[in-house]
């Protein structure tokens, strides 16, 4: 029997994928469902109508800062690989792969390369590296704010400290080429196996040589430290609209702890690790569950489906424009 005959088809495979997020949406959904249920429905409808109308499009605003900032920061790093792209372009593809965050496999930074590819005429191997240091800066920047936060507030983050020092010694990683190189040589020589895969880590850290400059890793640091602080001022100034401050610090080690938790679960957009580390969180703080579930249900709506919002409007322009582009480019 040949290899590709046990391969599934493109059919089976969005099967698989939209059951995947189905469940696990439903997981979400049930467990919140649940906790309200727990706590009492009049409890948690309460906590709801804390929020005005202008509140919540106070923390759609402060996400959008957020993706504003994480944008520019997106721009400045196709600038280093030359790609020719402008400030409209890049802003184009970064929120339209937003559209793309809850499906599994990152299909959304492919769709960013593909219109870049598109438009560019630049290979995936030549833009590979963006996928790699955007997720590092995000890392470094979340690292940050969390060793910030714990160490500004008077009770800490269980595991945050031990999860900080990870996350930064990972950012670090990645953004020394040379470094990175090393480690992948290192690691190598002490399995001796896959080879292939090796050589394309080794190969994926010397293209991270473009973004190694200080200026450029200083206004990445900068862009992602502002950018995702307004996301946690955003959940500060929630959970004090609903009567439970915990002060700026604690909110802003629970919002990237439980960030970084989502992420770490593997599952797409952190469904479920996210919510679960967030009402925990809280919870530990002295926060009700007829609180602490609103609150974490309202902020992931105003940042993870907001997000998810935009990118689903920019998505058929962002295709559009790369089709025409593509087109242009083969006459």
């Amino acid at each position: 029997m040949s290899m590709t005959a046990t391969l599934p088809s493109p059919t089976s495979r969005r099967m698989r994928d939209t059951l995947l997020l189905g469940g696990l949406l439903a997981f979400v959904v049930i467990g919140l469902v649940g906790l309200a249920n727990a706590t009492g429905w009049e409890e948690t409808r309460a906590a709801f109508l804390r929020l005005s109308i202008w509140q919540f499009i106070g923390l759609l605003a402060l996400s959008l800062v957020n993706y504003g900032l994480r944008g520019l920061r997106w721009h400045v790093f196709t600038g280093c690989l030359r790609l020719g792209t402008n400030l409209l372009q890049d802003l184009r593809h970064f929120f339209g792969g937003f559209a793309m965050t809850v499906t599994p496999g990152r299909v959304g930074e492919l769709v960013r390369m593909r219109w870049i590819a598109r438009e560019t005429g630049a290979s995936f191997e030549d833009t590979a590296p963006l996928v790699l240091i955007d997720r590092a800066s995000d890392l470094a920047a979340l690292a940050l704010l969390l060793a910030a936060g714990l160490a500004l507030s008077t009770t800490g983050v269980a595991g945050g400290i031990p999860v900080a020092i990870v996350a930064l010694l990972v950012a670090v990683v990645v953004t020394r080429p040379v470094l990175a190189e090393r480690i992948a040589e290192a690691l190598f020589a002490l399995v001796r196996r896959w080879p292939r895969l090796f050589a394309k880590l080794r190969r994926a850290a010397r293209t991270l040589e473009h973004f190694s400059t200080a200026p450029v890793m200083a206004s990445a640091i900068v862009l992602g430290l502002l950018g995702w602080l307004a996301e946690c001022y955003a959940f500060h100034l929630l959970l004090v609209w609903m009567g439970a401050d915990i002060g700026l610090a604690k909110a802003t080690a629970i919002f990237v702890f439980a960030t970084i938790a989502g992420g770490l679960t593997g599952a797409p957009g952190g469904l479920g690790g996210a919510e679960a580390a967030m009402i925990a969180l809280l919870t530990l703080e002295g926060i009700p569950l007829e609180v602490s579930v609103p609150a974490t249900a309202i902020i992931r709506v105003t940042t993870l489906w907001f997000a998810i919002l935009i990118g689903l409007g920019v998505f058929p322009f962002a295709e559009k424009h790369s089709r025409k582009a593509a087109h242009a480019l083969e006459n």
